[in-house]
């Protein structure tokens, strides 16, 4: 536990399920009060909410865009109203689909960006306005993809955002660092979440990705909600611009673990 973060309000956006919806449980633990914004699914949401009230937590969902100026405002205007302040702003939300680079459409190119860039600029622009104008040194969390590192084809959409997120994110924590406002990120690897459920379900697909990740096993949501909580907290008081690969290794070129090569 960070008693730190005890009394301190946090927006996580995409807080209705998988990382976000861990990362929002997390943070309550910790005795902050956690705005959940969601795009579309509101049971989500509203369960995660119910969950960390029944454990003696505050929280509020919220609906809102992520991509849309106006949705990043009415987060932060929530945080205000709801619990009076703004600490950490946790840009979550993001979104993949699969097609061959050619066939791509500028529609689905878009959509992705607008999510998993867009998204993260607004948020962290929103929070960064705020900050500065209330002289809190507050923090900011993006959270990336290992695929910022690895390329992946079929996905270019996906890993050209995520490459954007961690130059984007190093980028402000230079920044601002002189104000005391701390930037970081966070690139999870294979996660079981539910995103990831139907394909892990496929035996032979699952042993694809487990050959992919030399600690043998997929990773858990809390284990990126602890890393989250550790980087909002004190003991990462100097730590800022930096990315966290969250992935039981598989940046680490696991085809090479053999010395082979």
């Amino acid at each position: 536990m960070y008693k730190d973060l005890e009394g301190k309000v946090a927006v996580v956006t995409g807080g209705s399920k998988g990382i976000g919806e861990e990362i929002a449980r997390r943070l309550a633990k910790e005795k902050m009060s956690v705005v959940i914004n969601y795009h579309s699914d509101e049971e989500g949401a509203k369960e995660s909410v119910d969950m960390i009230k029944e454990n003696g937590g505050d929280a509020v969902a919220i609906q809102a865009d992520i991509g849309d100026e106006e949705g990043a405002k009415a987060l932060l205007d929530a945080a205000i109203e709801h619990f009076g302040s703004l600490h950490l702003w946790v840009n979550n939300a993001g979104m993949e689909n699969k097609s061959p680079t050619h066939q791509l459409s500028y529609d689905d190119w878009t959509k992705v960006m607008n999510v998993n860039l867009n998204g993260v600029f607004l948020g962290s622009r929103t929070a960064l306005n705020y900050f500065v104008e209330n002289d809190i040194k507050g923090s900011i969390i993006n959270m990336s993809s290992v695929h910022d590192k690895i390329p992946w084809p079929t996905f270019a959409h996906y890993a050209a955002s995520k490459g954007g997120v961690k130059i984007f994110t190093e980028t402000i924590a230079l920044e601002y660092a002189h104000k005391g406002i701390r930037v970081n990120n966070i690139s999870p690897g294979a996660i079981n979440t539910s995103i990831n459920a139907e394909k892990f379900e496929d035996e032979e697909a699952k042993q694809k990705t487990l050959n992919m990740i030399p600690m043998d096993y997929i990773g858990k949501p809390e284990e990126v909600a602890a890393v989250a909580a550790w980087l909002a907290s004190k003991e990462a008081s100097y730590v800022t611009g930096t990315t966290l690969y969250v992935d039981g290794g598989m940046t680490l070129y696991p085809s090479f673990e053999k010395g082979d090569g």
